[in-house]
């Protein structure tokens, strides 16, 4: 920090902290106490149990306490509020230190929570700077303030002292905290708003902050906003592997094709076949194809259920690789494309690639009006439920980490298992995990040899019916 702040900022540090030591108990005695239980509730969503989680600015500790961390640690430089937190929970950590001076001996986290503490710092730019020493590739850094909106409000509710009082605070807009995150070193993933009714009214609380904050104009008048960002561009590993899960039924024709024309990547390149109960000789073909060719990493599975999904994850099971990615066998995706999708993951940018169909003119008959008509639709649904842009949530060209996925799969059951296509499942568990997701165009092509296994109608209810489950789930909590 620059000496000719110094002095300003010391006696802005000396009154913050003085404040909180007189007042570290009034919490108790606020009409907030509705309004940071709702919260606790956004965090437990945006941040799965078992996390290392580190929290800055973090008072007495509740909001920590309630996000059951492997490794939780609270900073916050009020002696008085770390006293109490270590009281109140004495199996967390609990740190009196400056966040602006932060230094936890290289420590890292999951996440890095901030919650209604940026609009009281000094200098929010140099805290985000210090917190990087904190972050892994992997780290997501959540935090939420209130909207300039709410002053008057707020500033009357604390006159009448039923509100936590404060001292004059720092009011940014999103676009402000967007550009000192970039700034800063970090990537913005997506931001909302929480909380229109901040006090208990009965049916009205529940409903409005369940429902009405969700949907425009009401999240206009939202209490509370919340961003999750990442650090940038940091790739994992330097070149990681790779594993191909192909899915095949009734696919005969394109076995040897496909053999020919995925690519090598990376560090190296396996293909697993999954074979499921084709009628023609699939199996067969891809028995001999492996014969023919000596060179490549093959593996090959007899699917023991049904559907798609199913036969993805048998093959993710058996991938070995660092990568792993889905390519439909029916080859309506150029395999070549691939490696498109290998250089996004692996450069840091994203940790989830989507394929998108509908960027780039297709062939004749590569897909009916009607799909196309629902494809655009799901789309659109998905991006309002994920709160990150998706174009085309059926492709089947899907890639991810294999540390990702594990994650995913311990986290399944809070989605459900009955996806038959395996592209929701992933969808939803890359978003409930807040992984940045990102979309490559390929042109689709018309299928070549057999029929798709795709029926519009039966199929298309069952994808309204995940979306429904979904929203109640991921938006409507």
């Amino acid at each position: 920090m620059l000496n000719i702040f110094q002095e300003e900022y010391s006696a802005y540090k000396a009154s913050r902290q003085d404040f909180w030591n007189r007042n570290s108990e009034i919490l108790d005695l606020s009409w907030g106490g509705y309004y940071r239980t709702r919260v606790k509730q956004v965090y437990r969503l945006a941040i799965p149990e078992g996390s290392s989680v580190l929290e800055i600015g973090c008072g007495r500790g509740d909001l920590l306490a309630a996000l059951k961390p492997s490794l939780g640690i609270g900073v916050d430089f009020s002696e008085s509020m770390i006293s109490l937190a270590r009281q109140r929970h004495p199996n967390m950590e609990f740190v009196v230190a400056d966040a602006h001076e932060l230094d936890l001996g290289g420590r890292v986290f999951d996440y890095i929570v901030i919650s209604d503490a940026i609009n009281d710092l000094w200098d929010v730019q140099l805290v985000l700077e210090r917190i990087k020493i904190c972050c892994k590739p992997q780290t997501r850094l959540i935090f939420n303030y209130y909207s300039h909106l709410w002053a008057g409000a707020l500033h009357l509710a604390q006159k009448l002292g039923i509100a936590t009082p404060s001292l004059p605070q720092n009011w940014f807009t999103q676009n402000d905290l967007i550009n000192l995150l970039e700034l800063s070193g970090f990537q913005t993933l997506r931001s909302w708003k929480e909380v229109v009714v901040p006090l208990k009214v009965l049916f009205i609380s529940d409903f409005s902050n369940r429902y009405l904050s969700r949907i425009s104009p009401f999240s206009f008048f939202s209490l509370s906003s919340f961003l999750l960002a990442r650090p940038s561009l940091k790739p994992r590993k330097e070149l990681p592997t790779v594993s191909v899960i192909v899915a095949a039924r009734n696919e005969e024709g394109h076995i040897a094709e496909l053999m020919v024309r995925i690519p090598e990547m990376g560090g190296g390149t396996e293909i697993v076949f999954v074979e499921g109960h084709s009628t023609d000789d699939t199996y067969g073909a891809i028995e001999r194809e492996i014969v023919k060719n000596p060179h490549r990493s093959c593996k090959l599975l007899k699917q023991q259920g049904k559907g798609k999904g199913d036969a993805v994850r048998s093959g993710f099971a058996a991938a070995t690789g660092d990568i792993l990615m889905i390519l439909d066998a029916d080859i309506t995706v150029p395999p070549e494309d691939l490696t498109r999708f290998y250089n996004v993951i692996a450069s840091g940018n994203a940790e989830f690639v989507n394929g998108v169909r509908l960027v780039y003119p297709m062939q004749d008959d590569a897909m009916r009006f009607a799909n196309l008509v629902g494809n655009k639709l799901f789309s659109w649904a998905f991006s309002w439920l994920l709160g990150q842009p998706i174009r085309d949530t059926l492709c089947g060209t899907k890639v991810l980490w294999a540390d990702d996925y594990q994650k995913l799969v311990e986290n399944r059951a809070y989605f459900g298992n009955f996806d038959p296509f395996g592209d929701f499942d992933l969808l939803f568990g890359a978003a409930k995990l807040n992984l940045k997701i990102m979309e490559v165009p390929i042109r689709y092509r018309a299928r070549r040899y057999g029929e798709t296994n795709i029926q519009r109608w039966r199929h298309g209810l069952l994808l309204l019916r995940m979306v429904i489950f979904a929203a109640r789930r991921i938006k409507f909590v």
